[in-house]
């Protein structure tokens, strides 16, 4: 974790800040660099915004929008922008004649002079601690060249440097995105990026270039733009989040289950369940919030297929009132969207509830929904062994579902986490006696010895009932068993 470093100019975003180690050096220069959309804009009007409620003097030139679509752009947010002068740089009034436009009088050295000068100017009246310039394609225009375009930008540096304010320059690369020439000189890059999946909202992210003497978050980092400004959910490091507790036993109420789980679950552990649709994994996973809200602790599910309201009355069918926990503040249930939800909120979503919350018991039902909300599955897999790591040094113990492909006979997964996971639970479908029936079994667990057996279990009116060990069969977990000597008996159908 880079260390804060006091006396540093923040902006205000708490993700921006912590991926930079504090904010941004004083009386340095910082470019921010994106395409048009990405929120350069908003993320300078909210440094300025942080800089004014300190009484610290703020100046916003602007060389691209008018002061009053700035001003717009605020209160869009809730802003007001009391104590920002804003600055609008227009063309003077003679480059608007027509006849002084085509002069060779008039060249671009004296434009780019009087552009400059009157920024100066601006500044002297003003006296800022904080300085945005928005933006620097105005400025690469007028300069015509890589080389007069480096003097004039360093130019700019020393001035804003002798006077000790802090300067967040802006370019939106519309003329030209391989030009590096501010990297070299400014202080602290930042690289604002939106992508475009072929479904659902813009996704936006940001990476940090280059920060000179500074150690700061490296990779990028998901951000979003919502009424009240940016935010950005720096990369999940589990090892920054190590905590002591006690990993004690975590059991359920069916004492088959935890006969067949070896006893329970190992506090801060993962537990992985496999099965096809309808096989009965989300139920499963409430069986164990129903037991950690009993012991008075708290839990969190996140729901990334099914409608919330109709898990909650699905529950309530098996003496499991989702409702009542919620409304006791004793569950936190989110229904997730991912194809509006970056795989950063997500984690920052997690975090909150364990940090804030307390929460104990984490599930999250399915990969197969977290997986829509990830680039590809590597991604996945790295995400995802991260958010297991960071909730296993917490002490919260995660129970994760996966939807296989088929419903008898061969499966498939759409991603393999199975050894991510710590304890891995199998659920079958499996036909005897002309009934399509279930069966469950532990095919891996890490802290400790489990039942190799395999019981078939039951869904009714009081959850999920597990029967005898099935001995006798052969085939159970492929759908079709064969019988082979003595069967154990079947579970009767509930009334």
């Amino acid at each position: 974790m880079p260390a804060v470093t006091a006396g540093d100019a923040r902006i205000g975003i708490a993700g921006l800040d912590d991926v930079l180690g504090g904010g941004l050096e004083r009386a340095r220069t910082f470019l921010v660099e994106g395409s048009p959309g990405t929120g350069k804009t908003t993320i300078a009007m909210q440094f300025l915004i942080t800089g004014a409620a300190l009484d610290e003097r703020c100046l916003y030139v602007t060389l691209s929008e008018t002061e009053d679509e700035l001003r717009t752009t605020g209160r869009a947010h809730g802003w007001d922008l009391a104590g920002i002068d804003v600055y609008e740089l227009v063309p003077p009034e003679n480059l608007l004649d027509e006849e002084q436009q085509q002069s060779l009088l008039y060249s671009s050295d004296l434009e780019l002079g009087e552009t400059t000068r009157r920024i100066f100017e601006a500044f002297e009246r003003t006296r800022p601690e904080r300085v945005v310039i928005d933006s620097l394609s105005e400025i690469r225009l007028l300069a015509q060249s890589s080389l007069r375009y480096r003097r004039q930008i360093l130019a700019l540096k020393h001035y804003f440097a002798r006077s000790g304010a802090t300067v967040l320059m802006l370019d939106d690369l519309t003329t030209d995105s391989n030009d590096k020439t501010v990297h070299s000189v400014a202080h602290g890059v930042i690289r604002l990026e939106e992508l475009a999946p072929d479904y659902g909202a813009e996704r936006r992210r940001l990476r940090v270039i280059k920060y000179r003497g500074r150690r700061f978050r490296g990779g990028y980092h998901d951000s979003t733009i919502a009424t009240g400004g940016v935010q950005v959910f720096p990369r999940l490091i589990s090892a920054e989040h190590k905590v002591d507790f006690t990993r004690d036993v975590v059991t359920t109420d069916t004492e088959e289950l935890n006969s067949l789980l070896g006893g329970g679950i190992a506090r801060g552990s993962s537990v992985l369940v496999l099965g096809p649709a309808g096989t009965g994994k989300t139920l499963l996973t409430l069986t164990f919030i129903k037991t950690a809200v009993a012991r008075g602790e708290r839990a969190a599910m996140f729901v990334f297929d099914e409608e919330v309201g109709l898990l909650v009355q699905r529950a309530l069918a098996l003496d499991i009132d989702l409702a009542a926990m919620v409304a006791a503040g004793q569950l936190t249930l989110e229904q997730v969207d991912a194809a509006e939800l970056t795989p950063g909120e997500f984690s920052a979503r997690v975090r909150h509830c364990v940090e804030q919350h307390g929460a104990q018991t984490v599930v999250v039902d399915s990969l197969n929904g977290y997986q829509t909300s990830m680039p590809g599955e590597q991604a996945l897999v790295l995400h995802l062994h991260e958010l297991l790591q960071y909730l296993n040094r917490r002490g919260a113990t995660t129970f994760l579902t996966v939807a296989q492909h088929g419903l008898v006979g061969d499966m498939s997964t759409p991603v393999d986490v199975t050894y991510l996971a710590d304890t891995v639970v199998l659920l079958r479908y499996f036909e005897a006696l002309g009934q399509v029936r279930r069966a469950i079994s532990v095919v891996k667990k890490r802290t400790g010895s489990h039942e190799n057996s395999i019981r078939e279990y039951q869904i009714g009116a009081r959850g999920v009932s597990l029967g005898e060990p099935l001995v006798g069969f052969q085939g159970i977990l492929r759908g079709v068993p064969e019988l082979l000597g003595q069967p154990t008996l079947l579970a009767r159908e509930e009334a």
